[in-house]
């Protein structure tokens, strides 16, 4: 998050308008939620992946190290 919003909305919260913020933006539609939670889960599956490729180098290294 921007340190430029957090400071926003601290100003607009002194005010005593937070609950402004945002009105004026439209409803996310169904498929807009439905792609920002398929992205969301990608990112994780990605992270996963990651980290299994790591483990799995990591694991076959062990093994080449135990045959010497």
């Amino acid at each position: 998050m921007p340190k430029s919003t957090l400071e926003r909305w601290i100003k607009v919260a002194r005010q005593g308008k937070l609950d402004e913020i945002g009105k004026s933006q439209r409803a996310l539609s169904d498929g807009e939620v439905e792609l920002a939670r398929v992205k969301r889960e990608l990112e994780i599956v990605k992270m996963e992946r990651d980290i299994l490729k790591k483990a799995a180098a990591y694991f076959a290294g062990e093994s080449l190290h135990g045959m010497c």
